[in-house]
């Protein structure tokens, strides 16, 4: 990913809070003579390898995992907030008029060897993992543990396991901090008046535009 120094996030609490607030990751592969892409939610774990590991799964059926090139690092992208970003928004449009539109956006690139798991107890354990984790904030929790348990293990066998330890960690917080401060300021009230204060591409532009 081309990162720019002004955009580059480097601080790792920052970027696995981005990973587990939006865990639905785009897992990418090479197999065979072309790249495959899976849309997949993820678990971190944090504390597991320098940059932290990655797991979830793919559907059995899904070729992505069974014609692997496992000898070429996997990529997995997590997708925050984004939005697009008028020039008329900026305070040189009025100046000079030499001002084009953009997009602001927030991603995370998590790179590693990617392994294929098939053992049904590590399956079970990440799907109670996933599961919990987006169940947590729910008033009435469902559990894997609900599901009869010869419907569950029916499941199982139609999955298999990916992980992936992450050993390359790119982060890229493009919030207009390219631009003079005037410019910077009429994009957070842009976007607030447009998305809302409380929206994430708001809060996150709003909040690079004061550092």
């Amino acid at each position: 990913m081309y990162v720019p120094e002004a955009f580059a996030e480097t601080d790792l609490t920052t970027l696995h809070a981005l990973m587990h607030e939006h865990p639905l990751a785009t897992v990418v592969s090479l197999n065979a003579d072309r790249l495959q892409a899976s849309h997949v939610p993820l678990v971190l774990y944090p504390d597991e390898g320098p940059f932290g590991t990655l797991r979830g799964h793919l559907a059995r059926a899904n070729p992505q995992w069974s014609t692997l090139d496992a000898s070429v690092d996997g990529l997995c992208i997590f997708h925050g907030p984004e939005a697009y970003i008028t020039p008329s928004w900026y305070e040189s449009k009025k100046e000079h008029g030499k001002v084009v539109p953009t997009w602001n956006y927030v991603t995370v690139h998590a790179g590693g060897p990617l392994k294929v798991i098939k053992d049904a107890d590590w399956l079970l354990t990440n799907v109670n993992a996933v599961t919990d984790q987006h169940e947590a904030d729910r008033a009435e929790r469902w559990r894997v543990s609900d599901a009869p348990d010869r419907f569950v293990q029916t499941m199982l066998r139609g999955i298999v396991g990916i992980e992936i330890c992450i050993s390359q960690l790119d982060g890229k917080w493009k919030l207009s901090q390219n631009r003079p401060d005037e410019d910077r300021q009429g994009v957070v009230q842009g976007l607030a008046d447009e998305h809302g204060a409380d929206e994430a591409i708001s809060r996150v532009t709003a909040e690079r535009a004061e550092t």
